[in-house]
């Protein structure tokens, strides 16, 4: 925790291997909008667009695609769900009530984004109220777990719902499986009584705080400390692990009362401004240099100084297995979303370039945010993509410093 002039911050990083690779951030003068739902009224129809702006009594209307339509709304107007898409004109009118959740924050000018399709997040599973699908995350161990968990996905829910089996359901028990999504369900329940009686805007509902949703979804099995240094946040964590019934983790919890703050002593302040440098240097030697536009993200990879190798193309090689390995670190930390596109050193080997690619393939699936190597042009320029997730890391603490 750190007091600033706009009151108190809260940062969380998530170090692997003593690296920092991710960094959030919670203060009291920027709230975040993502996972609210609200009763919001239709403000403007647009059919050209394909799309509608919604006042949910938020700075900025949200703009909802027809597209995110639900599927109780399109049955309610006598389309069929799943085969194709309502013109939004004939399914939502400007003063219509509607429930709405936000989906995206806005980036620089742009709105909020929002969608009708709710989903409700728990430790095992995701809820969705209004669509029935079972899904499970991309990260699934084994086909035989996934196959279990999808049966009791199936065994739990109802015929117009979903559920979405969640990174920490794999081993987990029937009975944590199932009280689960009954909280969930529980939980759009009183969604739906607040909606029933409140005059729009009204905000129905808002997820849990930044410490609390991270302790959620990523304090797993696999962690092996939390560590925080505010004796209150200390107590209210190791309660809210009882509240998840997950106090075997309790131990795992440590409060940190040293007189250094505790991001210098673990290193991370260092760490964090390195990560938001132009030029980056590589531990042998090389560089990258980070060109951040709005269009796309654009890395140079060179091999700067790196002298540990007589052989040219060795150096080569190992400039660019580094700069694989740093790249996916570097673009979950900033946050860096969209196209991006990196210009690695020439390499003479189709071997050698393969290489790369493995290890930066493999390094992309670590990061938790949709990101997906899609190839090398015949320039030798490697493409790829990671789904935007708001404001990148450095607009992020520009806002803080303004606020």
């Amino acid at each position: 925790m750190e007091r600033t002039p706009a009151g108190p911050r809260r940062r969380v990083a998530v170090v692997e291997d003593g690296e920092l690779v991710e960094m959030h951030f919670d203060t009291t003068a920027r709230r975040a909008l993502v996972g609210n739902i609200y009763k919001g009224k239709v403000e403007t129809v647009l059919p050209g667009m394909g799309a509608a702006f919604v006042n949910v009594g938020e700075k900025k209307a949200l703009f909802l695609s027809e597209h995110e339509i639900n599927d109780p709304l399109l049955t309610a107007k006598r389309f069929e769900p799943r085969k194709g898409h309502a013109p939004i004109q004939e399914v939502l009118r400007s003063g219509d009530a509607v429930v709405i959740q936000v989906r995206r924050e806005g980036v620089g000018k742009k709105n909020p984004q929002g969608t009708t399709k709710i989903s409700l997040p728990g430790r095992y599973w995701v809820y969705l109220p209004t669509e029935d699908r079972v899904g499970i995350s991309r990260r699934a161990g084994d086909r035989d777990t996934a196959t279990r968990l999808r049966q009791v996905a199936y065994e739990l829910k109802g015929e117009k719902e979903g559920l979405i089996g969640r990174t920490a359901a794999f081993g987990a028990p029937r009975e944590d499986l199932e009280r689960d999504f009954r909280h969930l369900q529980a939980m759009w329940k009183e969604v739906q009584e607040l909606a029933e009686n409140a005059s729009p805007p009204r905000l129905l509902h808002e997820p849990l705080d930044l410490t609390r949703t991270l302790i959620r979804d990523r304090f797993l099995e696999s962690v092996g400390s939390l560590i925080v240094d505010d004796e209150e946040q200390h107590k209210e964590i190791l309660d809210f692990l009882g509240h998840l019934h997950l106090a075997g983790l309790r131990r795992r919890v440590r409060l940190y009362r040293g007189t250094v703050p505790l991001f210098v002593r673990y290193d991370l302040e260092r760490q964090l401004r390195e990560a938001l440098q132009h030029k980056i240097l590589l531990k042998g030697g090389g560089f990258l240099v980070v060109h951040e536009t709005e269009a796309l993200t654009a890395i140079d990879v060179n091999t700067g100084s790196d002298v540990r190798h007589r052989n040219q193309d060795a150096a080569i090689l190992n400039t660019n297995l580094e700069a694989a390995k740093e790249i996916p670190r570097i673009l979950r930390l900033r946050k860096i979303s969209g196209i991006i596109v990196v210009d690695l050193v020439d390499m003479e080997s189709d071997a050698d370039e393969q290489k790369v690619v493995v290890r930066l393939q493999a390094e992309l699936k670590k990061d938790r945010v949709p990101a997906d190597f899609i190839d090398i042009t015949r320039l030798g320029l490697v493409e790829i993509t990671r789904r935007r997730e708001g404001e990148s890391l450095a607009v992020m603490i520009e806002g803080i410093a303004e606020d």
